[in-house]
Formats: C-alpha cells, sequence, structure tokens
C-alpha cells in the first residue's frame, strides 16, 4: 500500500471516529423506568430513572432494568454505527469489514 493511501486512510478513520461521537441512539425500558444514550462510538451518554416509577420498583428488578437498556442502547448504537461506517468507507476496500460495516 502507497504511503499516501495510507494517509488518506487515517484521515478518513479520524473523520469516522468524529461522526460516530456525534451520533447517538436514546432506548427507554418497555416499562419506561430507565432511558439510556448511547453514542456510535459505544460510550454511554446518558442514564435517565423515573423518578415516578422508581418508589414501585424493587432494587433487583432496577438493576435487571438498567443492564438491559443499557445493552440495548448499545447494540442500536452499533447498528447505526456499522450502517454510517459502511457508507463513509464504501470505496476503502476491507477498512468497512474491519471496522463493523460488511
Amino acid at each position: 500500500m502507497k504511503m499516501f493511501e495510507m494517509m488518506k486512510q487515517v484521515q478518513q478513520m479520524r473523520k469516522i471516529q468524529k461522526t460516530l461521537a456525534a451520533k447517538t441512539v436514546e432506548i427507554a425500558s418497555n416499562d419506561k423506568l430507565v432511558t439510556v444514550v448511547a453514542r456510535g462510538d459505544m460510550s454511554i451518554e446518558r442514564v435517565t430513572i423515573n423518578q415516578e416509577l422508581l418508589g414501585q420498583t424493587k432494587h433487583d428488578r432496577l438493576e435487571r432494568t438498567l443492564a438491559s437498556t443499557i445493552n440495548s442502547a448499545l447494540d442500536s448504537a452499533k447498528k447505526a454505527a456499522a450502517s454510517d461506517m459502511a457508507k463513509l468507507t464504501g470505496g476503502m476496500g476491507g477498512l468497512s469489514d474491519l471496522l463493523g460495516g460488511g
């Protein structure tokens, strides 16, 4: 691979990383107790717990709901990121597959 092509791919990767960090998905649990906002870079931006429903909820149920909702948010963020990466890296050969977009 030529040096110029490698530099171009590095620049494209930086652009992708910025795009993914800016992309967010919001997922609420079925009972609306927990809402999670995840970013395309697989980080959690925010977790919100509905105060009105919290008093009616047992501790272990809250823990299960948090884990499930966070996992759903990360899964949605991963799918959104893969879709965006496929669009952004379409002309970059195997890079799209390496990043999960293929």
